[in-house]
Formats: structure tokens, sequence, C-alpha cells
């Protein structure tokens, strides 16, 4: 009956890390990611600035990469890395996000994706979307071919994607700060890049933190939520789709994940999906996916009345006006009148006292 296995477990600030290594040897990780070869750590980044929910937790990556270090996989052999978006800065955000002291107190060291060797890759498998969105070729990090993968993103909404987990986390790795152009098919894009996964990496772990998860307009102007839940997957369709039932959807009627599930690339059905760890029976966290003002503008663009001037907008020199109004709306407006306010309260959490625990470098 089962096809897949997500690992979920219950945890609080006190036991996480402890928890990380509880929840990665349920999953058996050892047998999906192999110490004898290279493996990727692909972090999340969805905000430069640290915001409950926003990108990976400190905890989240120390729990990971504590676990690796002591199970006797090379540090030389793993590699920490996050990719910029056209709004995004991988370093400063590394910085914010406390992810550099964490990885500095293991001995590994972090890598920005802008700075290493880009290729073009032919991708055997048929795409839906990507080889029409850039014709001239995909181009991918050269350091991705034929490395293993674990993914680290967190458990929040998405105004494009309605939610996004695993397989979104990719979507920041594969494809070059110009993914955006991406987002008007966004849920065939992310069907593409699993696809492309399959052909890049030997094996795919996905460990995803749901201590605080973020409802309404994510990946960024989100209402975050403690729910001090833990999972993992070597399935990437299938801890997505646990994802989003524990926030009160519908996995197969968010069109990436039932499409995923068509087409044999991972499970979306819950009902083929073994829970391992705490039972999640009954769990709703009832979060409703928003869109955000940036958003809400973008798919005017690109899908609404307004699509008439997309090409202008969105694909010619005048494109510079979109992460200008981005970050002048998330930046300087929202954040500061809207977001430190949450995360005033958020401090008072034990997430966020956690989160001061760990020192920036």
């Amino acid at each position: 009956m089962y096809r897949s296995q997500v690992a979920v477990l219950k945890t609080d600030s006190a036991n996480i890390i402890g928890d990380y290594r509880k929840l990665l040897e349920l999953v058996n990780y050892r047998s999906i990611i192999n110490p004898d070869k290279k493996t990727v750590i692909k972090l999340n980044l969805s905000w430069t600035k640290y915001f409950p929910a926003c990108s990976s937790q400190p905890w989240q990556v120390e729990g990971m990469v504590k676990t690796l270090v002591e199970d006797g996989y090379s540090r030389k052999k793993l590699f920490p890395l996050e990719n910029k978006t056209v709004v995004t800065n991988p370093w400063k955000g590394a910085k914010n996000n406390r992810w550099l002291p964490v990885l500095d107190k293991y001995g590994l060291t972090f890598t920005a994706l802008p700075e290493v060797e880009w290729t073009v890759y032919n991708f055997k498998e048929k795409l839906l979307k990507l080889n029409e969105i850039f014709p001239e070729g995909i181009e991918i990090p050269k350091i991705y071919i034929g490395k293993q993968i674990i993914h680290l993103p967190t458990i929040k909404t998405h105004g494009h994607s309605t939610t996004t987990g695993a397989i979104k986390n990719s979507f920041g790795g594969l494809l070059k700060e110009v993914r955006h152009y991406a987002h008007k098919y966004m849920h065939e894009v992310l069907v593409d890049l699993m696809i492309m996964q399959k052909e890049l990496h030997p094996s795919i772990l996905a460990v995803m933190d749901g201590t605080v998860c973020g409802d309404g307009a994510g990946p960024r102007t989100m209402t975050p939520h403690v729910k001090n839940f833990i999972l993992a997957s070597g399935d990437s369709v299938a801890i997505d789709a646990i994802s989003a039932q524990l926030m009160g959807f519908d996995p197969m009627s968010i069109p990436y994940i039932r499409m995923c599930h068509e087409r044999g690339l991972g499970v979306g059905d819950p009902k083929e999906i073994e829970i391992l760890g705490h039972d999640i029976t009954g769990i709703n966290f009832g979060f409703h996916t928003k869109k955000s003002f940036v958003i809400w503008g973008d798919q005017l663009l690109r899908k609404g009345p307004l699509k008439f001037l997309e090409k202008i907008a969105l694909h010619s020199p005048l494109v510079f006006w979109a992460p200008m109004a981005s970050n002048i709306y998330h930046d300087w407006f929202w954040y500061p009148i809207v977001g430190k306010s949450i995360i005033r309260k958020f401090s008072q959490t034990e997430w966020g006292r956690l989160f001061k625990a760990y020192k920036k470098k």
C-alpha cells in the first residue's frame, strides 16, 4: 500500500539538535546519502533578512551537519550552498540567518552559487516548460552534477505555488537569478525541476523544519506559528505532500504535487505514504495561502489583465523596476512597519530565544 516514507517528529527548543538526529535515523538517512559520495547541502534563503519560518533555521542546519560530521561524513565532501535572486544576497543572508557560525563550528564552508562555474546542461528527459523559457539552454551550477543533494526547506505557504518545500528549494539552486521568468508557469517548472534532479543527483534527501511555520502571504510576508514539527524523507514529493496536508491543504489539489505524482517523480497521495514517528492523524494547521503585494503585481502582469505589458515590464531593460519595487515593499515598508512587531513577539517564544543564542559571525 505504501510507496514512500516520511519521518515526522514533535520537538522543542531544548531537544531540537538531538531530535534532528533521531529524525534522520528514523528515515534511515545513511541508506539515502552515501558517505563515500560528495553531497550538496542546499540551504533555503527566501529573504536576506531573518524572518521566522522564511529560510532554513540555524538549528535545522546544525541538526543536519552535526549528525553528518559525527557519523563520519567527510567535511571535504559536504558543500553547503545557496544562490542569489534579484532580491536576495546569499552572503548577507547566511550571516543574518546565523548559518555561518554553525558551519564554522563544524568545519564546513559556505558557497555562494554566483561565485561558482555554471554550465549549460542538456537534459535527456523532455521538460514541460523550462526549455521554452530558456531556449538558449538551461544553465546549472557545475558543482551539482553527479552529487547527492540534501534540501533544507521550511514549512510555509507561497503565493506562486500554494505551498513550498523540498521541490521548490531546488528552484533556488538549479536556475540562475533570472528564474523569475519561470513564475508564469510555476507548477510546470517545479515538475521540470524534479525531472532535472532525478537526472543530476544519485540520491535526494529532504529535511524540513516546521518548528515555526509560515501562514499567509509566503514566502516572506507571513504570519509565523510555532508548531514544533520536523520532517525528513528521501522522496521530495512525499514530504511536500505531508507538509501541505499538515498545513490543511489537499496535496493532490496542488498542481505541482499532483503532476509529479502522476509522472512517477514521487508520491503525492498521502494514502500511499507511510508516516514514521509521530501520528499526524487529524492535525490541520488551518493555513491559507495569500498573495503579497509583490506577488499579486507579478501575477497581474504575467497572467492577469495587464499581461499585454509583460514583455516590456519583465523581459526588457526596464525590468530593473521589479526587484526595486520588491525591495522597497519588503525591506523598507513591510519589514519595519509590520515585520519587526512580529519578530518582537517571536523573540519571546522558545524559538525566538534559541535564535538569539546563535551568535552572528
